[in-house]
Parts: structure tokens; sequence; C-alpha cells
């Protein structure tokens, strides 16, 4: 059943109204991995809250506790849990996306202030953390439920909220929220599907449902030597010096072409057979693609099957950052840290995985003959996921994104992590869907992120799409 072209015209004519909004959004620097923005992801989970509420949806914001950040005690930031609907004769939707976003600074290279939506009026492009992940797409269901509210109209199905405030820092207390509320009488109860706009076009030109995520493992190594940090020229080639330590130990993980070096992570992963093979193949897809994505001529193959598959099927280890060094200064650093994740796929979990990268890191450490110290903390993980496309939540958005893009979407897996899609997935026992509104070229968790002003509305009229095509399709 396709949306009302009332509906479709609401979007193009509020398109200011919108875009003002999610600059709005994007103003709070929510970044949920620094404990110096707590305060300001709990000014976000108030604000969106209170957007909600003015459209008609009732919400409970839902303590999730306290956690440890770098030895500091903080709140979590709240879940908000929202509702609006409740015919029993309709479907009921749950919809899940999150609110905080990753660190930004102008210093790392961006163009503009990275929380001021900078609108490029030759390109389309809205510039901004958060943009596209994942304060866009959020708002975009806000876009449908504000026609549906100012005009006074049902929506095609029930809609429950889900949203929260730590993804990009493992989702704490969430998964705890998701199971206790998904038993019979719990806030989930009589959920028959879940939808989650978190992902990404494979490309710039085709839309794409995402049906499979890699799960992630994700570590922190510190090398710690003398109490203070040393003058180079007079304890140079004198002292183990954690640094050279720490290089030495990081370049035991992955080689330059991406093979992952600790024993039996690689291993776990039965290869594909040609009908898989054939899939990839067959995705709109290019080398080009990737490397216009990345801005410079990088892939690791002029091979388009094994690049996706390195991206999609197969595990990746990569190396995030380097903390502790001197910046110009020329000393010897007295405790320095390095940063890694390894990207999973099924069957690997995070605690199948863990054993083998610490019995790596404590055999290579040894192998350096090094008197400093070595440490290792398992940060956080998330399980790998996949699921059935040809389910009928996966059909009313192929019919949706038809309607709307006149084109049929890639089914694609995508090579990021959500941690809590399997939990709703196991929790409650129904069908995840991925319905992507950005691009490939977004730039989540990098310089200069965005989203194109057409995906942001295009993409609200495809959100809206699909919960008329999920009220009318059969189960």
């Amino acid at each position: 059943m396709p949306a009302p072209t009332e509906f479709l015209n609401y979007i193009d004519s509020n398109a200011d109204v919108f875009i003002k909004r999610l600059a709005d959004a994007v103003a709070i620097p929510s970044i949920s991995g620094d404990a110096a923005h707590r305060k300001d992801v709990l000014a976000m989970a108030d604000w969106l809250n209170g957007q909600l509420k003015q459209i008609g949806v009732a919400t409970q914001l839902v303590d999730l506790g306290r956690h440890t950040m770098d030895g500091e005690d903080l709140p979590l930031p709240p879940a908000i849990l929202g509702r609006i609907g409740d015919d029993r004769s309709k479907k009921t939707v749950l919809i899940y996306g999150h609110f905080d976003v990753q660190p930004a600074s102008k210093a790392d290279g961006w163009n503009t202030d990275p929380f001021a939506l900078t609108v490029d009026e030759k390109t389309g492009q809205l510039f901004g953390r958060g943009s596209s992940d994942d304060k866009g797409p959020i708002l975009g269901w806000l876009n449908v439920v504000q026609y549906h509210h100012e005009n006074r109209l049902p929506l095609p199905v029930n809609i429950r909220f889900c949203l929260e405030g730590m993804e990009e820092s493992g989702s704490d207390g969430l998964d705890d929220l998701v199971r206790r509320e998904s038993v019979k009488g719990g806030y989930f109860d009589g959920v028959d599907c879940v939808c989650i706009s978190d992902s990404y076009w494979l490309n710039t030109r085709t839309p794409a449902l995402t049906y499979g995520l890699r799960g992630i493992s994700y570590y922190k190594v510190t090398i710690s030597g003398p109490p203070r940090d040393l003058h180079s020229g007079a304890f140079g080639r004198t002292v183990h010096e954690p640094m050279t330590d720490l290089i030495s130990l990081l370049s035991t993980l992955v080689s330059p072409q991406g093979d992952i070096l600790i024993k039996g992570v690689d291993d776990m992963i039965a290869a594909a057979d040609e009908e898989e093979r054939a899939i990839y193949a067959g995705l709109d897809y290019s080398i080009d693609d990737i490397e216009e994505a990345a801005g410079a001529a990088i892939a690791l193959s002029a091979d388009k099957v094994a690049v996706l598959m390195g991206r999609m099927r197969l595990p990746s280890l990569s190396i995030h950052d380097i903390e502790g060094g001197a910046s110009a200064k020329t000393v010897i650093p007295a405790k320095v840290s390095g940063k890694f994740s390894i990207r999973l796929v099924p069957p690997q979990t995070p605690d199948s995985v863990r054993p083998l990268v610490l019995a790596h890191l404590e055999k290579a450490f040894a192998g350096l003959g090094s008197k400093n110290k070595l440490t290792v903390e398992n940060r956080h993980g998330a399980k790998p996921w996949v699921t059935d496309h040809r389910h009928w939540n996966f059909e009313a958005a192929k019919k949706a994104t038809k309607a709307v893009y006149g084109q049929d979407p890639d089914l694609m897996r995508e090579g990021g992590s959500i941690p809590v899609t399997l939990t709703f997935a196991e929790s409650l026992g129904v069908n995840v869907l991925l319905l992507p509104m950005g691009r490939a070229d977004d730039g989540a968790h990098s310089t200069n992120e965005k989203l194109d002003k057409s995906n942001f509305l295009q993409g609200s009229k495809l959100l809206g799409t699909y919960l008329y095509e999920l009220g009318a399709i059969q189960k």
C-alpha cells in the first residue's frame, strides 16, 4: 500500500523545518565515549524526549544505572522508550536508533565546525557530526510521525521506540533493558518486527536493505615502564622503551594486506562456495565505489568479490589509536596505549575470540624480552548477526524502496556493528530489518560526516512508505 501523496508532499514542503531540527540536534555534542561530554549526552536525551512528546508520542526516560569510563564513575544516559498506537488489529513495529555520536573536532581535519550543521547549497550535502549516524535517521522517523500528528491521521501500524545514548560506546545497560521489556507484559510485548535505520547504502546510487552485521571485540593495550617520562638523550638505547614495545606489538596483529595474524581467528570462517560468491558478484558495486567512498585509490584488491567479502563476510582487524606520546618533545614516554578492534562474523563471538587475542599478545610481548609491563583491556564487544531477507518485514521494505526510489534495493551484509540488533532478535523472536537512509560516502565516524539533503527527505518518505507497506502486507 503506497503512502498517501499528501504525506510525500508534506515532506518536501517542510524541508527547511526538518533541516533546522537536524541542525538543533547536531549542535548538541553528545559524545558518549568522552566523560567530559556526558552532560551533553544527557541533554540530547532530554531534547529528543521533548521532540517526541510534541508530536504525540508517549515517552518515558529509563534509568540504566552507572558505569566507569577511564576511571571515572558516570551516570549512563537514559534510554528513551516511546509508544504511539495500541490498535490490536494493526502490526506493531519497534524502531531503534541512537542519539550519541563519535568524537569530532575541527582539529581532526573537518572543513567546518562538526557541531554546526553546514548546508552546501551547491551539492545539497548537510555536514555535521551525527547528521547521518544516527540523528538524521531518527529525525526521519519524527518527520513521519509529525505528519500524522498534525493532520490528525492514524498511523498504519503501532509504533514502539527504543532510543539510546551509548551505542558508540558499547550500548552499556541496553541489553538488560531489552530482555526485561521483551517478556509478556513488558514494554515491547506484542512487537511483530523491528526496524533500524543505522546503516548505509553500498554505494551512492542504489538504495539497500541490510540483513547482516559484523560483531566487534575492542581492545586497549597498555605498555608501562618508568614512573615518569625520560629524556631521550640521557636514556635512549639504555632502557626498554614503552613506545618501541607497543609499535612492535601492534605490528604482530595484522598484515598490510589485511590478513589477521592472530592464530586461529581467520581459521574460524569457512570458505565461501560459488553460489555465495555469486551473490557478491551481482551487487551494484565496484572498486571505484569503495575508493570514492574512502577518498583515495587504496583498495586492497582489484577483485570486487574479494573486497566485498572483506567488508561483509570476513573478520577484519583495525588499529585505531596510539595515545600517551610526547608530541614534539624528545622524551621517552613512560606509558603508552594502543587501541584496536576485530570485526566478527558468524560463528565468531567476542568470547570465542578473546582467548586467542590474549594468548597472542602475551606470547608476542614475551618475545620482545622487555622489562616493561603489559596490560590488556577488552573494552566492549558484540556478536555478529544475520537474518532472513525473504521475511515479510523485508518484503514491505522492498516495496517501499521501489515506490520511493523507482528501483529494487541491493540486499547486503554490513561491515559495521550495531550491538543491540542480535539482542532484539533473540529476546523478541522477531525479524529485524536494517533500512538505511544514508549513502556509502557519508563518512560516519570520520571527518566531514554528511547526509545528503535528498537522502534525508527521500529517506523520510521511505520510512513512512515502509510503515504503510508494513501495515498492508500479509504475515
